[in-house]
């Protein structure tokens, strides 16, 4: 599984590093720190997973899985954010997101999230 990884937080790009090296069946994590360098490596590159925060320089992540969606239907897509708001879960939604996650709430269940996405029929079997 390749994935990208966008937030304008070094450190918590580097959290979620921890998090995903979890996950067995991860190959490659490449990341981005805009929405504009995110882009880039879309139209250089295919991702399995595009995990992105929704508010970023340049753009944000809403902006960012409605250019994945169109070029890239196939990628899914977690947005993550720090301001969990119904409005940004439902638009999120209806662009297409597989998740959206609270970064305060459920980042420590980000790989079981990604085994979800990866097995959906199997549950939360990461290690």
């Amino acid at each position: 599984m390749r994935i990208l990884l966008v937030d304008d937080s070094k450190i918590l790009q580097e959290r979620i590093l921890s998090i995903i090296n979890e996950c067995d069946f991860v190959q490659e994590v490449d990341q981005a720190y805009n929405t504009l360098e995110a882009k880039e490596k879309l139209i250089g590159s295919n991702y399995d997973l595009v995990i992105s925060d929704i508010r970023m320089p340049g753009g944000g992540g809403l902006e960012l899985l409605q250019f994945i969606k169109e070029r890239q239907p196939d990628t899914k897509v977690i947005i993550m954010t720090n301001y969990p708001y119904p409005q940004y879960q439902n638009r999120a939604s209806e662009l297409g997101a597989e998740y959206f996650l609270s970064k305060n709430e459920e980042l420590e269940n980000l790989a079981n999230i990604i085994c979800e996405l990866n097995f959906p029929d199997i549950e939360s079997n990461h290690n």
